[in-house]
């Protein structure tokens, strides 16, 4: 049997196998998988500690010595693009005693200098200047400690495991096709928001993972969402033939324009069964087609990459355990979603538009922004209700609906995770 790491009591580990096992496929899980700081700890060590997981984007490090720091449980990273501009990722501690190195979550360097002893570190990590040491004192054994990182068509993913998961080389060769005309790595930071959500990181990622509340809790979202969204076709009422029909005309379009210009558009749905599970889809938008905005046209005239068309659909990338995405024509919208504690989350929405556009020309930035922090906060507030519910001594596990798939797919793939490390 192989026990998680933070936590070798064997009641915590029997309680954390109990409830793998009794975990019921095509249901919700049970309370203690959201409330439990027991299983809170083996979510950190099994699926944060030992997957690659989004963290920002090239275009927020864009010059030598730009940094972001991310805390990742007790783990603080720094991702930093070093003086030959490759970007690089290493633990935020100092050699020497062990003291924080940087503080702030995102500025610029041109070396890394510890506040306590000034220990000085070069953007690769190197160690060039420690004070005060004796002759034989060996700097090339002092350097930081790397951190496993990639970027993925500009967007950058680190991993605290030692040995990570292989099989991230295979994804990213699928999505490069999807990514790459939209060249992320020409883009610039339009806004970006940090939203603390009061819930357990897997309430957050669930209620991405479906669309089922959309209708009655997203207006703004749901303007550029076909009315048909989540229905079977067989299931689709008479009412909303039409609205069908409309959809079916959009998505030939949209073929056409992508098959024109030999963009993928078709689904890939590996949510399950491999540590680098993902899923990416370009689709059809309604009203305008354009944009994610109220009604549909593009938020920025200045288009990402060389494209020549605004109406390309969202291409929407969903990768475990924490990141969504969609890569309009005009601007991409990335999300990321950290653990902070059993009940708390932190999510974090960065808008990205070409890195020539100019605020207030192209863009206007509420007119950009607007639909995603109007659907954000309803989104924390509808996680936050469900916090609430399954902290009550009355919740059980509820079914989830056809429409909901990507939520067990989600579920399973984490239960997946954690029999790794807590054999059920």
């Amino acid at each position: 049997m192989t026990i998680f790491a933070p936590n070798p009591d064997a009641t915590a580990t029997s309680t954390l196998s109990s409830l793998i096992r009794r975990r019921r496929p095509g249901f919700s899980l049970e309370a203690e998988f959201y409330t439990d700081p027991t299983v809170f700890a083996a979510d950190l060590d099994a699926v944060f500690g030992r997957h690659w997981i989004f963290v920002a984007t090239e275009a927020e490090i864009a010059e030598e010595g730009d940094y972001v720091t991310v805390t990742v449980g007790k783990a603080s990273v720094i991702i930093i693009r070093d003086d030959d501009f490759e970007i690089r990722a290493f633990r935020n501690v100092c050699r020497h005693r062990g003291a924080r190195l940087l503080n702030e979550e995102r500025g610029s360097v041109g070396n890394i200098v510890c506040g306590y002893h000034q220990w000085t570190y070069s953007p690769d990590g190197s160690l060039l200047h420690a004070k005060d040491q004796p002759a034989d004192f060996d700097k090339s054994c002092f350097g930081l400690r790397s951190v496993s990182v990639r970027s993925e068509g500009g967007l950058i993913f680190i991993c605290l495991a030692a040995e990570p998961p292989n099989d991230f080389d295979e994804v990213s060769a699928r999505i490069e096709a999807y990514l790459g005309p939209h060249q992320l790595t020409n883009t610039k930071v339009a806004a970006q928001i940090d939203l603390v959500e009061h819930a357990n990181w897997k309430l957050v990622m669930e209620n991405n993972r479906e669309c089922y509340h959309c209708e009655a809790g997203h207006p703004e979202l749901t303007c550029t969402f076909f009315p048909t969204y989540g229905h079977a076709v067989e299931d689709i009422p008479t009412r909303l033939l039409p609205a069908h029909a409309r959809y079916l005309q959009a998505e030939h379009d949209l073929e056409t324009a992508c098959s024109d210009r030999g963009y993928p558009y078709e689904l890939i749905h590996e949510l399950t069964g491999r540590p680098s599970a993902f899923r990416i889809q370009r689709e059809a938008l309604d009203g305008a087609g354009e944009s994610y905005t109220i009604d549909g046209t593009a938020a920025s005239q200045k288009l990402l990459g060389d494209l020549d068309t605004p109406r390309l659909g969202r291409l929407s990338l969903h990768h475990q355990p924490n990141m969504w995405s969609h890569f309009l024509a005009d601007h991409a919208v990335v999300f990321s979603a950290l653990p902070l504690d059993v009940d708390r989350t932190l999510v974090r929405t960065t808008w990205l538009v070409h890195s020539d556009a100019v605020e207030g020309e192209d863009y206007d930035l509420d007119n950009l922004t607007a639909v995603w922090k109007m659907t954000n906060a309803q989104d924390a507030g509808l996680c936050a209700l469900a916090q609430t519910g399954v902290s009550d001594p009355g919740y059980l596990p509820g079914p989830y609906a056809p429409s909901e798939s990507d939520v067990d797919d989600f579920v399973t793939w984490y239960i997946e995770r954690l029999s790794e490390v807590v054999e059920p």
